[in-house]
């Protein structure tokens, strides 16, 4: 039996790695419960992969998101790092009031770095002048073609959008994290990897830091419902390294990734067999950038490299291993 969700309390807290000043460092994760994301709320259905509007309740006051402050505050340890995730943006009022933005960056204050989201039409120059400079700032940009982000994704802003964002936080002296996504419905394997690559180098010179976040089969997702149906399948893990592997060296930013349900079938995943260690292999690669760590050996990479070529012949992003078996793979 599920037990109530209450406005008062955080949806998940956590701690993991990261880096800030240049080192590898603990950092405490907080997810908050408030009102919800303004493009999943306006009734447009929202971001097509995004279920993350489960997060978020209706009639969350003030009083309960300073209680939720509360309870992580009495959860920090004098982690450096602290991010502070929302199921939308951080800089929208309706989610995060100005008074609690406020007592936020004034208690993490002692911190090196803090980190949170936001869309970009949130981000104005006046609002920029006010940031503390241990701010990074995550953009979800998503992808750099136009058409990808409005009809794969139903994104709602465009990159030129983000592009501006950044230059703008950049300009201002704050940190930019820019997500990308691996694999937006309706892409082939081959061209999500030619996407993420693309849209990395067009992030490039307003970002510090590049998270390639492989697709995750969410609940009550327009994803779900195609995947369920067999049409879709979640990038292979070998697609992720590839992508990395093609931008090692070619940009400035720091290119990482932390898979959300890495192994699964929801999430980015290859045989099994192999799983694990091709995920370490990623986090390696995160920390240190250096493309040795990306070297992983497994048996299925001919398999993976057979199913992208069955997708150019056949024409079709379906899941092709679900839907016809492996017998029928181009050998």
């Amino acid at each position: 039996m599920n037990r109530e969700r209450l406005p008062y309390e955080l949806e998940a807290s956590w701690k993991e790695k990261d880096m800030a000043g240049g080192e590898t460092v603990d950092a405490q994760v907080l997810i908050m419960r408030t009102n919800g994301c303004c493009w999943a709320k306006a009734g447009n259905g929202g971001c097509t992969m995004c279920g993350y509007r489960s997060a978020s309740l209706t009639g969350v006051t003030e009083e309960d998101l300073n209680k939720q402050i509360d309870l992580a505050l009495s959860k920090y340890k004098g982690e450096p790092f602290v991010k502070i995730y929302t199921s939308g943006s951080f800089f929208d009022t309706n989610e995060i009031p100005e008074s609690i933005r406020e007592r936020i960056f004034s208690e993490y204050s002692g911190c090196k770095r803090i980190l949170v989201e936001s869309r970009p039409e949130f981000l104005t120059s006046d609002l920029v002048s006010t940031l503390p400079g241990t701010l990074t700032v995550a953009l979800g940009m998503e992808s750099s073609d136009e058409e990808v982000l409005r009809t794969c994704i139903n994104k709602g802003f465009t990159a030129a959008q983000s592009k501006a964002a950044g230059e703008l936080l950049k300009d201002g002296g704050i940190g930019v994290r820019t997500y990308l996504l691996l694999k937006p419905l309706y892409l082939t394997e081959s061209r999500a990897i030619d996407g993420a690559v693309e849209s990395a180098r067009f992030a490039d010179p307003f970002s510090d830091e590049i998270s390639i976040n492989p697709l995750n089969v969410q609940h009550a997702t327009v994803v779900e419902r195609l995947w369920k149906r067999g049409e879709f399948r979640s990038p292979w893990i070998w697609s992720l390294i590839e992508v990395m592997k093609r931008l090692s060296g070619t940009v400035n930013s720091r290119i990482m990734s932390s898979p959300s349900g890495g192994g699964s079938q929801r999430g980015v995943h290859n045989c099994g067999k192999c799983d694990h260690d091709a995920l370490a292999a990623i986090e390696r690669f995160s920390f240190t950038q250096d493309p040795k760590d990306l070297e992983v050996q497994c048996e299925c990479k001919s398999t993976w490299e057979r199913y992208m070529q069955s997708e150019r012949l056949l024409g079709t992003a379906d899941d092709l291993g679900r839907a016809f078996g492996s017998d029928l793979m181009i050998r």
